[in-house]
């Protein structure tokens, strides 16, 4: 990743997302004097599911799974994570221990604002807490159609729509196709809920369809809207 800069609130990109653009100059100043900013290893944790929640997670660089063990011990990938993305709110909201655990897809900066410090600009910003229950309700609804989708569409049209997914969060605007990623095979099947050999089996289907490409972890996706029919024939 190169030679670490702790990143600067006012000046980050990433200032204009939903919540931090609530913000104002003097809360941003506030919130960028507190916050601790740390370097993650592709693989790395960087909270994890059963911790004392003790703050708020911003994404600055990087991409991230959000997971969540099952009860046979299996990890399920709940949610992805870019930058300008926040992640931890609804644990420090409501719990006093974080529900999930995030890990690094690929060398990454995530900052830390700690729970005191969150408290202070969400009582006192209305647009900020407003535009975090709008992120809570979102994520409520995402989570409840990724259930209903677990519970009733076939494998197949489920990693159609895992592969839109990483496609349309992770695709940089304006960036031409073929768009390519590098994740394992096992991030893929837990990111669906099916096992690795189906996960493979179905790449290597679409692959020969002329849907994808692959090499090594590398996946491109050359037809975005050949797996949108896929994903959608049970709809």
């Amino acid at each position: 990743m190169g030679k670490f800069i702790t990143p600067n609130c006012q000046e980050c990109p990433n200032r204009k997302g939903p919540l931090m653009g609530c913000c104002q100059l003097e809360e941003l100043d506030f919130i960028s004097g507190s916050k601790v900013s740390q370097s993650y290893q592709k693989g790395q944790r960087i909270f994890q599911e059963g911790a004392p929640a003790q703050g708020l997670h911003c994404v600055n660089q990087g991409k991230i799974k959000v997971t969540k063990s099952g009860g046979d011990g299996k990890e399920q990938i709940v949610r992805l994570a870019k930058e300008g993305d926040v992640m931890g709110f609804q644990s420090v909201l409501t719990e006093t221990k974080y529900t999930t655990s995030a890990v690094a897809l690929e060398d990454c900066v995530v900052c830390f604002i700690p729970r005191a410090d969150f408290f202070r600009v969400w009582q006192s910003n209305v647009q900020f807490s407003t535009s975090l229950m709008q992120m809570m309700a979102k994520a409520l609804g995402a989570a409840e159609v990724q259930m209903l989708h677990l519970a009733y569409k076939p494998v197949r049209e489920r990693l159609a729509e895992a592969l839109l997914l990483l496609y349309h969060t992770f695709r940089k605007a304006g960036e031409a196709l073929p768009f390519s990623m590098a994740i394992s095979r096992e991030d893929l099947a837990s990111l669906v809920g099916t096992a690795k050999e189906t996960a493979t089996r179905l790449l290597s289907e679409f692959k020969e369809e002329g849907i994808i490409a692959t090499r090594g972890s590398q996946v491109t996706i050359l037809e975005p809207s050949g797996l949108s029919k896929i994903a959608s024939l049970y709809e």
